[in-house]
């Protein structure tokens, strides 16, 4: 078996793994695991990030008397037994799957219930499922930097008239018309050659992720975000490049453009070199396919039919938004941060929206967000 180096955490935090997890043998990081008895966290990073993520808020939580759990996800890190090829089991990543790697996970150490699951971009999506699924198990959810859009419709009153077939979404087409073609990140994601555009990057994956982490955050000035109209090519070129890209680039030569100097690199505080390395040196050896695969059961649409099982159902738990106020994706699909907080969750406590945060908003500003957390926890009942 490989011998990787130490994950470089606060000394409050233990990496583990765990076996038999669906699957997986599943990488974990775990803070107040020194009692027993203590109520659990369930943390879900996103994409391109790992269990790492959290490592800035899981000992202010154990602090206040949790067990926090944080998996390196189906697809990511040190997590294995998940299928790393594009042409490999792409249904093993879709959602209701990705919420039975997290019962397994809680059950295994043994937890009946969880007091909140957390999830952060992806991990939002999982986190609400999650909440949905099973209720008498995750009792309450936060979603970060990812709105929850609320479940499929089924096709409705249809019986005199069949319902239309479901056609190519006009928007791509769109996209690629403007004076200036676009495409969607999610749909380019999905594509054969992304992995090997990103794992192969000319300017290296560290290079690249820095400049990723800085073009999404709250450093890159032009994150000023504000809602958009409609789900149109456009109101979506309104997005940043890293959402909307030109049409004939591909993802590292899009955030290269936006590289930060040398001395803004030197002067960051909330990702610095050493903590980019770790991010790096895991993708270096993973690649990003097995995070890639989550985007394609989304755009591929042929894991709908089954999330239409819970069409209709919305999270009745109590829930709370946690975004930057920075981050366009709060906004990047018009309508849905409205949708969750009028349909989609029935007992939505707060939406926050923290200055100084672009997208990873619990490493940008993780006091805001522990102070957030905190009080949601004590509040949600």
């Amino acid at each position: 078996m490989e011998v990787l180096p130490d994950v470089p955490l606060p000394s409050s935090i233990r990496s583990r793994y765990v076996d038999g997890i669906n699957g997986l043998r599943m990488h974990v990081l775990e803070a107040g695991f020194e009692t027993s008895g203590r109520p659990c966290l369930l943390l879900l990073h996103g994409f391109p990030e790992l269990a790492f993520s959290w490592r800035k808020v899981m000992p202010t939580l154990a602090a206040a008397g949790y067990h926090v759990i944080a998996p390196d996800q189906r697809g990511y890190g040190r997590t294995t037994g998940w299928d790393p090829d594009y042409d490999g089991n792409l249904a093993s990543f879709r959602l209701p799957n990705l919420v039975r790697d997290m019962l397994g996970l809680v059950a295994a150490f043994g937890h009946k219930n969880v007091d909140a699951v957390i999830g952060h971009d992806f991990g939002s999506s999982v986190a609400a499922w999650c909440a949905l699924i099973r209720p008498d198990v995750f009792r309450k959810v936060v979603m970060m930097s990812a709105p929850f859009a609320g479940t499929p419709s089924l096709p409705f009153n249809t019986v005199n008239g069949p319902a239309r077939s479901a056609a190519v979404d006009p928007v791509h087409r769109e996209l690629a018309a403007l004076p200036r073609p676009r495409k969607h990140y999610q749909w380019y994601y999905s594509t054969r050659e992304a992995n090997g555009d990103m794992h192969r990057a000319p300017q290296g994956v560290h290079e690249f992720l820095r400049a990723y982490y800085h073009h999404k955050s709250a450093d890159w000035p032009d994150n000023r975000p504000y809602p958009l109209q409609s789900w149109s090519a456009a109101e979506l070129a309104k997005l940043p490049t890293y959402y909307i890209m030109d049409l004939a680039r591909d993802m590292p030569a899009t955030v290269a453009d936006e590289m930060p100097s040398r001395e803004a690199i030197a002067a960051n505080r909330w990702l610095p070199e050493g903590d980019l390395a770790y991010y790096s040196a895991e993708y270096q050896r993973t690649g990003f396919q097995g995070g890639l695969q989550w985007y394609r059961c989304g755009t591929s649409g042929a894991f709908v039919p089954e999330l239409q099982t819970w069409s209709g159902r919305t999270i009745d738990v109590p829930s709370a938004f946690i975004s930057g106020k920075q981050d366009w994706g709060t906004y990047q699909r018009p309508g849905v941060y409205e949708t969750m907080q009028t349909r989609a969750c029935t007992k939505m406590i707060g939406c926050h929206l923290v200055d100084g945060a672009g997208h990873w908003v619990q490493q940008e500003q993780p006091e805001a967000v522990n102070r957030l957390l905190l009080a949601f926890l004590g509040e949600a009942k």
